[in-house]
C-alpha cells in the first residue's frame, strides 16, 4: 500500500505546512503537492504491473495490473487538479491547504477502490471518496449555489450508500462471504477459476440477486449512470472547476474500477445473465446525457450532462462482458481523463478571468488567448468522438466490442444505434461551444487572458495525451489488454 500511504502522508503534510506558510505563499502549496504527487506517479512505474496478483489483509486488498492502471490514472488526475486549484484559490475562503488535503484524501480513497477485493473494503473506499467530495463540493460556504450542490450530493449520496450497504448485507447474509475471489473461485485466491465459485451457486436466489443489484445501483451513483444520474449537472455547476474535474474523471473511474471488480471477479455468471440489462442502462444513460445537454448554457452544467453521456459509453464496454469490452473501457477512461481535464482547466482559467462560467463567457476567447481556445476546441472535438483524437479511438473500440457482442445478443443493436445517435446529437452542443469561441464577439473586457506557466504545462500535457492516444494508441491498448488479464472470460 505504499502508494496510498504516500498520498495520505502528503495530505497530512500539506495541513501541517499550512501552519508555517505565510498567507501570500499558501497559493503555492497546491503546486508543491502536485510536484510530490508527480513523483509518486513516477515511482509507481517501479512496481511490476505484470507480476502475479498480491493480496493483503486476508484477501481484502489486491495489487495487480488492473489496480496499477487505475492508480496511475488517479495520480495523474490529482497532479492536474492540484495545479488547477491555484486558479481558484481566491474563491476558497477556508484555505487552499484544506482543499488540497481533501483532494489528496479523495484520491487515496480512489486508489483503495482500485485495489478493493472485498465488499467491506469497497464500501469503506467509496465512503472515503464520497465524504471528502461532500466537503469539496460545498467548500465555498458563502455561495448559495455551492451549498445547494453539496446538499443535493449529500442526500443522493446517502441514499445510494444506504442502497449499497443493504445490498452488501443481503449478499453476506445469504452467502456468508464478502471477498470477491471467494465468490468467484470458491474461496481460492485464484482469479483463473472464477467460474466455479459461490456466485454460481446463488445465481438463482432472488435475495442474492437483489443484493448484487443494489450494489450496482450504488456504483451507478459514483459513475453518474442511470438511474442515479440526477445529481451530476447541479453538483458540477455548483462546485469549483477543479472539483468538478476530479468528479468527472477520478470519481467516475473509481466507480468503474469497482464495477469491473464486482461483475467480473465476484459475480461473473450474474454479469453474463445481466448483459442485456447493462446494455439497456448504457443506452438510457447515453440518451439522457446527450439530450439533456442540448439546452444547457452553463459550461459546467454542460460538462455534467456530458459526463452522464460518457458514463453510458463506458458502460457499453462493461455490458459486452468480454476482454475486448473491458480493454475498450480502460482505453476510453484514459482518453476521457486527458480530455475532461483539459476542458475543465480552460473553464477554470476563463472563470477566474471573466468571473462567469456561462458559454457566452467564451466569446472572443480566440483573440484573448489562442492557446486556451485551441485547447478547449480540441477537448470538445475529442469529447464528440471525431478523429484523430483520443475520443474517436475510444468510441471506436467500444463500438467494436458492442458489435462483437451483438452476434450473441441482438439487444446490442439497439445500444449501438443509441450510441451513434448520441454522437450525432453531441456534435450540436460541443460544436456550439467552438462556434462561440471563434465566431462570437465579446461585449465586455477584450484584454488578453494570462495563463500561468504551470497551467500551460498541464494543458499541454492533456492536449498531448489526446493526440498521442488518438494517433498512436497501440501502446495504450497493449497496456489495457495486460490489465484486464486479471479477469477470465
Amino acid at each position: 500500500m505504499i502508494l496510498e500511504i504516500a498520498v495520505v502522508l502528503l495530505g497530512l503534510g500539506v495541513l501541517l505546512l499550512d501552519l508555517w506558510t505565510p498567507a501570500e505563499k499558501k497559493r503555492e502549496l497546491g503546486l508543491y503537492a502536485a510536484v510530490v504527487v508527480a513523483g509518486i506517479l513516477g515511482g509507481s512505474f517501479l512496481i511490476d504491473a505484470g507480476a502475479d496478483p498480491r493480496y493483503a489483509f486476508g484477501g481484502m486488498y489486491v495489487q495487480d495490473g488492473l489496480s496499477l492502471f487505475f492508480k496511475r490514472l488517479f495520480l495523474f488526475s490529482m497532479v492536474i487538479v492540484l495545479v488547477m486549484s491555484t486558479e481558484v484559490v481566491h474563491r476558497i475562503k477556508s484555505g487552499i491547504s484544506e482543499y488540497c488535503a481533501l483532494t489528496l484524501f479523495a484520491g487515496a480513497g480512489m486508489m483503495m477502490a482500485a485495489s478493493s477485493n472485498n465488499l467491506a473494503m469497497l464500501f469503506v473506499s467509496i465512503e472515503l471518496i464520497t465524504v471528502t467530495f461532500y466537503v469539496l463540493v460545498s467548500i465555498q460556504r458563502s455561495q448559495t449555489r455551492a451549498l445547494e450542490a453539496g446538499v443535493k450530493y449529500l442526500i443522493i449520496g446517502a441514499l445510494s450508500s444506504a442502497v449499497m450497504v443493504y445490498g452488501i448485507a443481503l449478499v453476506f447474509g445469504i452467502s456468508g462471504e464478502m471477498t470477491f475471489i471467494a465468490f468467484g473461485a470458491d474461496g481460492a485466491l485464484d482469479a483463473k477459476n472464477c467460474l466455479a465459485g459461490l456466485s454460481g451457486q446463488y445465481a438463482v436466489n432472488p435475495l442474492f440477486l437483489a443484493g448484487v443489484l443494489f450494489i450496482l445501483f450504488g456504483l451507478a451513483f459514483k459513475v453518474a449512470a442511470f438511474p442515479f444520474q440526477l445529481w451530476a449537472p447541479d453538483v458540477y455547476h455548483g462546485a469549483l472547476a477543479p472539483t468538478s474535474a476530479f468528479l468527472a474523471v477520478g470519481s467516475k473511474a473509481a466507480g468503474f474500477a469497482l464495477m469491473l471488480r464486482v461483475l467480473f471477479h465476484a459475480f461473473p455468471e450474474i454479469a453474463v445473465d445481466w448483459s442485456t440489462m447493462l446494455a439497456a442502462l448504457a443506452g438510457i444513460t447515453i440518451l439522457y446525457g446527450n439530450l439533456g445537454a442540448i439546452p444547457q448554457r452553463n459550461l459546467k452544467r454542460l460538462m455534467g450532462y456530458s459526463s452522464i453521456a460518457h458514463a453510458g459509453y463506458v458502460m457499453m464496454g462493461v455490458a459486452a462482458v468480454s476482454a475486448a469490452g473491458q480493454s475498450a473501457t480502460l482505453c476510453y477512461l484514459g482518453g476521457y481523463t486527458f480530455t475532461a481535464l483539459a476542458a475543465f482547466g480552460v473553464i477554470a482559467i476563463v472563470s477566474r478571468s471573466v468571473g462567469d462560467d456561462d458559454i457566452s463567457s467564451l466569446a472572443g476567447l480566440s483573440r484573448r488567448s489562442p492557446f486556451l481556445a485551441a485547447s478547449l476546441t480540441l477537448a470538445m472535438v475529442s469529447l464528440t468522438g471525431l478523429p484523430p483524437l483520443a475520443g474517436f479511438f475510444g468510441k471506436f473500440m467500444l463500438l467494436k466490442a458492442a458489435v462483437e457482442a451483438s452476434a450473441a445478443n441482438t439487444a446490442f443493436y439497439w445500444l449501438i444505434a443509441a450510441a451513434v445517435f448520441g454522437v450525432i446529437v453531441s456534435v450540436y452542443y460541443y460544436f456550439n461551444v467552438i462556434r462561440v469561441i471563434y465566431f462570437s464577439s465579446s461585449e465586455g473586457d477584450d484584454s488578453e487572458i494570462e495563463v500561468s506557466q504551470p497551467m500551460k504545462l498541464v494543458l499541454i500535457l492533456c492536449v498531448a495525451g489526446m493526440l498521442v492516444l488518438g494517433l498512436y494508441p497501440n501502446a495504450v491498448v497493449d497496456l489495457t489488454v495486460s490489465a484486464v488479464r486479471v479477469f477470465t472470460f
